[in-house]
């Protein structure tokens, strides 16, 4: 390809190194133990790629498998690795070691380098006998003898920058392969949308850094002179406390930190509108539900939520930003920056206002394809758009909702029944905190409606008045034929919520 004169290549790293040019003594990465300033990130990014290439003898295009929970050098090794062409796959820190065997079979590390912390996968990797490098005294040892100097050779921005491994809420995960410059062009689309990942702003990353989403608003808070505060006590008590001292001006949840969060006694929140510093709260990964997004606007303050709704595979599609959270309920917004979105009958043609059909993304934070998934690509990327085979309807004003997955439409009686209608409705009774809709079998007409609730804050609703709300409000077909109150709804690490599961249940 012949690139006009003077052409740059865009990368997280060259945002991570501008940076370091702009503020060099300024903390790029804070965590409870300590703090690391970005002029020592970069010469830590600088050692960690000639050291790795040194002593492994690894090559652009080479897969590093990266298996860690939240930890200061997480950053540096996808940012400092990919300086150098290398390919990072991101790995989920829990993974049992049969998953990670077929992971590693599918990807084919070279290297992986690992928190010596995960004993087990730390044994599995043994035995797969793949060059490992552990955190702690090694790999410290190993940066202090290498060189520090900017790697010299170029990266092409449509070349793999990392692999991320889908969360597999309907089957074995696939490798998604992000480019370099879906990455880099994620991380400045955020700063202008969300406006706290500006050189001044303190962004608090609770989510694992391996899910696409945790490490693109990690990467976006240290891109532009920002501070990227890693959080990892899961206690929600001391989560809204840290939320409450006032320093931070940004945080990315999912429905799983609100839902703990919001089960505080509302005492708890007493003075936190006039106590935290937050100018941005983002909720992503799976749907919030509507009352936790009235929950979050009551006791946070107006002018602070957004809703963003994407994909691994597609990037950040929409996001509904706090002037309309509470005016279009349910909605996930308008098309992100640069985003085309359509909603597709399954002829191909185009859905009417309010009309349900499969929902196609297109724009420049969209997937390499899977890694050696051909035929799922195909499936996937279809003349260019993106399908993860969600399903939407787009109202009048260009406001998308969320039906839920093709895979989780309910067939009862040959009529196609969409979750998210009747779990909007169940939302609003007294009590429910979350509910998820799904098809059980049934003898007679295919699929039977069955909701699942969550109760929490103010009693519940009997259950005999949730379901008159539903005949109240929604053709007798779509009601439930029964419903199950349970603790709390299962979900992957990301926070969507697994369906499967609860299929599984037979209630």
């Amino acid at each position: 390809m012949s690139l006009p004169a003077g052409f740059t290549h865009l990368s997280v790293s060259r945002g991570i190194r501008t940076s370091a040019a702009r503020v060099p003594h300024k903390p790029a990465i804070e965590w409870a133990g300590g703090r690391v300033s970005y002029r020592t990130l970069t010469r830590r990014m600088n050692q960690l790629g000639h050291a790795v290439i040194g002593r492994y003898g690894l090559t652009a295009g080479d897969v590093v498998a990266l298996i860690a929970p939240n930890r200061p050098e997480y950053l540096e090794v996808v940012a400092g690795l990919s300086d150098h062409g290398l390919v990072v796959a991101t790995l989920n820190p829990r993974l049992a070691p049969a998953e990670l065997d077929a992971i590693a079979a599918d990807c084919q590390p070279k290297l992986v380098i690992i928190d010596p912390a995960l004993g087990a996968l730390a044994e599995q990797v043994r035995s797969m006998q793949i060059a490992q490098l552990s955190f702690g005294p090694d790999y410290e040892a190993l940066l202090a003898k290498a060189a520090d100097t900017a790697p010299k050779q170029v990266v092409p921005e449509w070349a793999r920058f990392s692999i991320c491994y889908t969360s597999g809420t309907t089957g074995l995960p696939k490798g998604v392969q992000l480019p370099h410059r879906s990455r880099a062009l994620v991380a400045m689309a955020s700063a202008i949308e969300y406006g706290c990942f500006g050189m001044s702003d303190r962004f608090l990353s609770l989510s694992p850094l391996y899910h696409g989403a945790g490490f693109a608003f990690a990467a976006a808070a240290i891109s532009f002179g920002g501070t990227c505060v890693l959080y990892g006590n899961n206690d929600p008590a001391a989560m809204l406390e840290r939320l409450g001292q006032g320093d931070l001006t940004g945080v990315f949840m999912v429905p799983t930190h609100f839902k703990r969060l919001f089960d505080l006694p509302e005492t708890r929140f007493d003075g936190l509108t006039e106590r935290h510093g937050l100018k941005t709260i983002i909720s992503n990964a799976a749907a919030l539900a509507q009352p936790f997004k009235d929950q979050t606007v009551q006791r946070f303050g107006p002018g602070l939520l957004h809703e963003t709704y994407g994909s691994t595979e597609a990037g950040i599609v929409t996001n509904i930003r706090p002037d309309h959270i509470l005016a279009k309920p349910g909605s996930v917004g308008t098309p992100f920056i640069s985003m085309q979105v359509e909603i597709r009958r399954g002829d191909g043609s185009l859905c009417s206002p309010g009309e349900t059909g499969e929902l196609f993304a297109k724009g420049p934070y969209t997937f390499n394809g899977y890694l050696n998934r051909p035929e799922a690509t195909e499936e996937t990327l279809v003349d260019g758009w993106v399908t993860v085979q969600d399903l939407a309807s787009m109202d009048e004003d260009g406001f998308i909702t969320i039906s839920g997955r093709m895979k989780d439409m309910v067939v009862s009686g040959g009529v196609n029944i969409y979750p998210a209608e009747i779990e909007a409705v169940i939302a609003k009774q007294p009590g429910v905190q979350e509910v998820a809709v799904v098809g059980l079998p049934d003898d007679e007409w295919g699929e039977r409606v069955h909701a699942f609730v969550v109760g929490g804050g103010t009693p519940m609703a009997p259950t005999g008045a949730i379901l008159d709300a539903c005949r109240a409000q929604l053709s007798g077909y779509k009601v439930p034929r029964g419903i199950t109150v349970i603790d709390e709804l299962p979900r992957n690490p990301s926070g969507k919520i697994l369906k499967r599961e609860l299929r599984a249940r037979q209630d």
